[in-house]
């Protein structure tokens, strides 16, 4: 089973940058801790790829990438974060969310999501994150980061992002790209984007062609002469812990913690990203307020 990375690459003298990934592994590993549907997976499957490809662009060891969808359609809404080393996790609000197909025959990821809000929050350690807020313009999720590159971060890009299933439901293809056209980009080198963007139908067909993420970006930039920079691994990885979860229950106001302590009983936190539980018995709770 073939690894998943992320290739970070330049074209044609620095004036254009990609991202490409191939990311089935953690995609599945979303699809088998949440029990997604296939309409759930394929919108998880999305925003992970991408959450682990903008993540790849961010600086700092201790840097956060968080992008949240809130929406109005049945799906309920999506999150994933992602740190600079591309581990990426996620939930969605109703993963069991079924919808027939679109008309075009393919899961309706725009239905399960409806109107909406994407907000994309990075924390990189200063007094505030920073948050730019876009309105869904499709639901693809693809075209809704493009839209937002364009108008939040005035960087014109093209996002393509793609889920594959099985017939058995697990997920057989999961990738992506990012392209972004550097402030001094000729409109030559534009406009060849433009037309090898015109001849590729998705991101899936690339890899059921058999193409890793530097194929990828070759068959992306068409005859743009092409620098790999390097790649990296992406993975699905929650940091939650006993310790963690402990900090945040302890956080609780005391009357909330009263209140818990009345019931007489153990309490169960689980967290939302990878379905792990923690539990803390009565006197445990007493402790933080003593």
């Amino acid at each position: 089973m073939r690894e998943d990375y992320i290739v970070r690459a330049t074209a044609a003298n620095h004036q254009l940058r990609i991202f490409a990934a191939t990311t089935r592994n953690l995609v599945e590993e979303a699809r088998e801790i949440h029990h997604t549907s296939p309409v759930a997976t394929a919108a998880l499957g999305r925003l992970l790829t991408a959450g682990s490809m903008m993540g790849s662009m961010m600086k700092g060891e201790h840097d956060v990438l968080t992008l949240q969808i809130q929406c109005q359609g049945p799906i309920g809404g999506l999150t994933v974060t992602a740190d600079s080393e591309a581990s990426v996790k996620g939930y969605v609000r109703q993963p069991l969310v079924i919808l027939p197909p679109n008309e075009k025959g393919k899961l309706d990821v725009a239905g399960a999501l409806g109107p909406g809000f994407l907000n994309v929050i990075r924390d990189i350690g200063m007094k505030e994150p920073y948050n730019g807020q876009i309105q869904l313009v499709s639901g693809e999720i693809a075209e809704d980061l493009t839209y937002y590159y364009a108008t939040s971060e005035q960087i014109p890009s093209s996002v393509g992002l793609g889920v594959l299933l099985n017939r058995d439901n697990h997920v057989r293809q999961a990738g992506g790209f990012i392209i972004q056209v550097l402030p001094f980009a000729q409109e030559e080198v534009i406009a060849t984007v433009e037309r090898s963007l015109q001849q590729i139908h998705s991101v899936t067909d690339l890899l059921e062609q058999g193409m890793m993420p530097q194929d990828m970006v070759r068959a992306l930039m068409g005859d743009l002469e092409v620098e790999i920079l390097d790649s990296i691994p992406a993975q699905y990885a929650c940091n939650c812990s006993k310790e963690r979860v402990t900090r945040a229950v302890a956080s609780l106001g005391r009357k909330d913690l009263e209140d818990l302590i009345a019931q007489g009983e153990t309490i169960e936190v689980n967290c939302e990203f990878c379905d792990s539980h923690y539990y803390f018995t009565v006197d445990e709770l007493k402790g933080f307020i003593s």
